[in-house]
């Protein structure tokens, strides 16, 4: 999860991603320079890029005018994944209970995000809600870290984990893209363990 302040930071980031091993960024919609960044990512061809924190079917669309390839909402809104489906890019609502997975269900989304998973009972919450729910997948985002992303990587219906804690806002703001590299290679090889 990447939150850019200037567009013009987005190709150098990019290739910290590539570099680090880890080509996949969810850029979310808390900044104006979410649609610009995710254009010069996507332009790039190497680089999985998403929106995040979208809220609107109108953010859906510039999203998808920009290249994103997967759009990630905080919560389940059905004008915003009914718009997805529009364009034909993955909706990937948050749901962290089971009326939300039902609700997500209902509307043809199988993979939901789990935000935010550190205060809606990590790990454990997901695991129980597994059971009734077997074919639907979590990822997880908002509080996970190197200290606890096994015990949601060891979950079967866990198909990714989100985090920001390998591209800090400030690093990428100060230009301090080999540091990102690094917590990014590091991540990979932590996830890879």
């Amino acid at each position: 999860m990447v939150v850019l302040d200037d567009a013009a930071h987005a190709a150098g980031l990019a290739d910290a991603l590539v570099a680090g091993g880890l080509p996949v960024a969810e850029v979310t919609f808390r900044t104006a320079a979410a649609p610009d960044a995710i254009r010069a990512m996507a332009d790039r061809g190497d680089v999985l890029v998403g929106a995040g924190t979208v809220l609107t079917p109108a953010q859906v669309d510039q999203a998808v005018a920009a290249g994103a390839s997967f759009v990630v909402s905080p919560g389940t809104s059905r004008a915003v994944v009914e718009r997805c489906q529009e364009h034909g890019v993955l909706a990937l609502p948050g749901a962290v209970t089971a009326s939300e997975v039902m609700a997500a269900l209902e509307l043809g989304v199988t993979t939901v995000k789990f935000f935010p998973a550190g205060t809606s009972g990590g790990a454990p919450a997901i695991a129980a809600l597994a059971a009734p729910f077997g074919d639907v997948g979590f990822v997880p985002t908002g509080g996970v870290g190197p200290g606890n992303l096994h015990e949601y990587l060891a979950i079967p219906s866990v198909r990714a984990v989100g985090g920001s804690w390998m591209v800090p806002r400030d690093l990428v703001r100060a230009g301090e893209l080999t540091a990102v590299k690094d917590l990014t290679a590091a991540a990979v090889a932590l996830a890879a363990a």
